[in-house]
């Protein structure tokens, strides 16, 4: 699919704007709905984030991890390059980050920490049938996925509706395996080429 960046950008700003007109009672309802959908590979290690803005998704989500004896990993901008990431215990360990992301306060456990993960969930505003990726366009989980031990499930949490037919895809994506969402749970996606082992430049 061909889309310049100008197209990207306004495709992005057509799924901000979508996600803040759910109203709220629906975003508790499909954040329910999210925590309750049985994940692969746990317990271990999950890195996650912690939703920001109307980003589908809740603390809940983390909470109820947790509880099921996994160990969370939550992003820390720290550079321009891959994420680094540190361990969530609960809201109260968390401060504001650089990009108004909310980041533990414990010690950095660096950008290869990506690896011990049993699953990786990623935010999206949009994925694809064959695992294609829209994120916010700054590259973070880009350069940071190809860092994940090879067949772990890379988990992308949308809306229902921002499972699309197909998106632009460019040389650096790296694709999800799946789609979470609150109304159909898991959605396998299927990859057209092998995730790629190098950072993106």
């Amino acid at each position: 699919m061909t889309l310049d960046e100008s197209g990207k950008w306004e495709l992005r700003r057509r799924l901000v704007a979508a996600r803040r007109g759910v109203p709220a009672a629906v975003r508790e309802r499909e954040a329910a709905a999210l925590a309750a959908v049985p994940l692969p590979g746990l317990p271990g290690t999950v890195c996650a984030y912690w939703p920001v803005g109307f980003e589908p998704g809740s603390p809940e989500l983390l909470d109820g991890l947790v509880h099921r004896g996994c160990r969370i990993l939550l992003p820390v901008v720290a550079s321009v390059g891959p994420l680094e990431w540190a361990e969530y215990t609960d809201a109260g360990s968390l401060q504001r980050g650089p990009l108004g992301l909310r980041e533990p306060t414990g010690p950095l456990l660096g950008c290869a920490a990506i690896a011990t993960a049993v699953l990786v969930l990623v935010p999206a505003l949009a994925v694809d049938r064959t695992g294609v990726r829209l994120g916010r366009g700054g590259g973070h989980y880009d350069r940071t996925l190809p860092l994940a031990t090879p067949g772990t499930p890379l988990v992308a949490i949308v809306r229902d509706d921002e499972v699309l037919a197909a998106l632009p895809v460019q040389p650096h994506d790296v694709p999800v395996t799946a789609a979470l969402t609150p109304g159909q749970g898991l959605i396998p996606l299927s990859l057209p080429h092998p995730r790629k082992r190098e950072s993106a430049s």
